[in-house]
């Protein structure tokens, strides 16, 4: 009997581990699968490692792989998946707002012989219209920039067949972005499309900030336009001050007049080192991404792993 991996990346999840864990196992029992729950903690600071000693002690079916610190998201899937071992691997939130009753239906795909079930989030219940605006613009910055098409509202809820988890395993880059190695990697993929429901519980862990990091990850990680535009912009500005020193010895040579307009120039100077600062800061966000892949140091490491293995 083929074997369904689910993947679940968890962090301060304590309200919505069992309501979770039950709606999964009440989707998946009656299919022809079986199937195994892989919850991966992401440092989490409140009780959710207890809950999940205490899940897999219940139920052989559950696993948990706790992580040393809070690695992020991207990193805690990336352990789930290289952890995974069934024929096809679903990774889902565990806060309730990718619905398991979906389950069937990306397995159902898969079984017509998709190897990518890629879910569309179109909208979110009770979220604000400024995060789904900013939400579609990154999507559309996104794909602009890159050569690899992101789909606008993908989401991190997929089924992916045991050979793309093969192929996916050798991507070891640390600034992750998984929604467009996904989407780079190929295969025979289809799209579903959701509404995602509120949190069960508890608040969002994706603060501004982690939104901002995301997003500079993904256009970091697949695009080389903002050094070229870093390029370009140089290249403008150097002619507009070549222009201006043309001037400024033309009226120096041919005319009598002293020249003028030293608030002019004191802008001019000023708008200029602050296009070189900015072009700067750019190639220091390659440059420093540079560095943290030189290092080669893991993704991530493991404090403890559920059911402790008996020696």
């Amino acid at each position: 009997m083929a074997l369904l991996s689910v993947v679940v990346p968890v962090f301060n999840e304590e309200e919505n581990i069992e309501i979770f864990y039950d709606t999964v196992c009440e989707v998946l029992t009656p299919l022809s699968y079986d199937f195994e729950l892989i919850f991966v903690d992401d440092g989490s600071t409140d009780r959710t490692p207890l809950l999940l000693d205490v899940l897999t002690q219940r139920d052989g079916r559950v696993r948990a792989l706790l992580l040393a610190r809070n690695f992020g998201h991207q990193v805690a899937l990336t352990c789930g998946l290289d952890h995974a071992v069934g024929d096809a691997v679903i990774t889902m939130d565990g806060d309730m707002q990718h619905p398991p009753e979906l389950l069937p239906l990306l397995i159902g795909k898969w079984e017509e012989g998709f190897q990518v079930v890629q879910t569309i989030r179109k909208t979110t219940e009770g979220v604000p219209w400024f995060k789904n605006f900013t939400s579609g613009m990154f999507y559309k910055l996104m794909n602009a920039m890159s050569k690899v098409h992101v789909q606008e509202g993908g989401s991190d809820f997929r089924l992916m067949d045991k050979q793309v988890v093969a192929s996916f395993r050798r991507f070891r880059e640390r600034a992750r972005f998984i929604r467009g190695m996904v989407g780079a990697i190929g295969y025979r993929q289809v799209q579903i499309e959701f509404v995602a429901p509120k949190r069960f519980a508890g608040i969002s862990k994706f603060s501004v900030r982690r939104m901002m990091h995301f997003a500079l990850d993904g256009i970091t990680a697949y695009s080389k336009l903002p050094l070229r535009m870093a390029f370009y912009i140089g290249i403008v500005f150097s002619f507009i001050s070549f222009c201006i020193a043309v001037h400024v010895i033309y009226i120096k040579i041919f005319t009598n007049e002293a020249v003028p307009g030293w608030s002019t120039a004191t802008a001019s100077v000023s708008l200029l080192g602050g296009i070189q600062l900015l072009g700067l800061g750019i190639i220091g966000e390659y440059v420093g991404r540079i560095f943290e892949e030189v290092k080669q140091r893991p993704l991530y490491w493991l404090q403890a792993e559920l059911p402790e293995k008996k020696k």
